[in-house]
Parts: structure tokens; C-alpha cells; sequence
């Protein structure tokens, strides 16, 4: 299964820079691992929310194929533990999917077109976090569901 974290926008913190690329790095021993970056909406200041979540959406679209399976990173969607997300992995790849495509939407959240098109949501906390941060969370926790399905010690229960 190839997996794809579609993001809206940069990350401008070396920190956070470099904690991506180590999950990225070790992700790729496990699965087929791409990052894509949507650039951020252009005048966005003259927009209200609605229009750039359209806007947002429009661009998430173009990277998304036909026959994927898209899931948000959305604050009101469902909590795993790092076990249950390792299952929830395991079932992904049990299905047969060929591309799982995970979202992580700008500060206000997925258009409407995109939540239709979402197969699901999952939250990684019921706090907030900035949309750069959970980049690296997401990956991370990618990477620990794989440790677990092969039995590594990464993770400790």
C-alpha cells in the first residue's frame, strides 16, 4: 500500500523540518511513503474562511485520484490508540487499497466537496495543534503502527 500525506502549505521551522524527514526516511523501509505539499492559497487575507477552504479543496482534488482512499486529519473524527491506528493500518492493507491518501487540511478545516469524498476522519488528540505539527505527529505515528504490525520495539505497551 502506498500511503500519501496531502498538506496545505509549508513548513517554515527547521525543527519541524527535520522531524519529518526522519519519519520519511524511516517510513520508507516499511511502505511507499510520499509527501505532498499544496502550496497556501494566494490573497487569502481577502478571503473569508468558506472561499479559502473552496479554494483549499479545489487544490486537494487535483491531487487525489480516482479509486484512492482519502482520510482527514479532522479534529471531530475517531481516536485511536497507537495499537488500534496499527490495526486500523492493517485492515487498510488487508482491503487491498493501493493508495491511502491522508489529509491534513489548512486552520480552517476541509470543504464540503472534501469531507464527501473522504472515506473517514481520525483525530491524533482532542487538542489543537498547528496543521505543521501534525504533520510530523501523523508521520510519527505511521511509523510506530508499522513497528507494531512487524513486532519492533519501537513501541512499548
Amino acid at each position: 500500500m502506498k500511503v500519501r500525506l496531502i498538506c496545505i502549505g509549508k513548513t517554515p521551522k527547521g525543527y519541524l523540518l527535520e522531524g519529518e524527514k526522519i519519519f520519511e526516511d524511516r517510513l520508507k523501509h516499511y511502505i511507499s511513503f510520499e509527501k505532498i505539499e499544496i502550496p497556501d492559497i494566494k490573497n487569502a487575507k481577502s478571503l473569508n474562511f468558506d472561499q479559502i477552504k473552496k479554494q483549499e479543496g479545489l487544490e486537494f482534488l487535483k491531487k487525489i485520484n480516482q479509486g484512492e482512499t482519502t482520510i482527514l486529519l479532522d479534529e471531530k473524527g475517531k481516536q485511536y490508540t497507537s495499537e488500534d491506528f496499527a490495526g486500523y493500518f492493517q485492515g487498510k492493507m488487508n482491503q487491498g487499497i493501493k493508495t491511502l491518501n491522508l489529509l491534513i487540511g489548512g486552520p480552517y478545516g476541509f470543504s464540503d466537496e472534501i469531507y464527501e469524498l473522504a472515506s473517514g476522519e481520525i483525530s491524533l488528540s482532542k487538542m489543537t495543534f498547528s496543521h505543521q505539527m501534525i504533520r510530523v505527529f501523523l508521520m510519527e505515528q505511521v511509523y510506530r503502527a508499522m513497528t507494531i504490525l512487524r513486532g519492533e520495539p519501537y513501541h512499548h505497551s
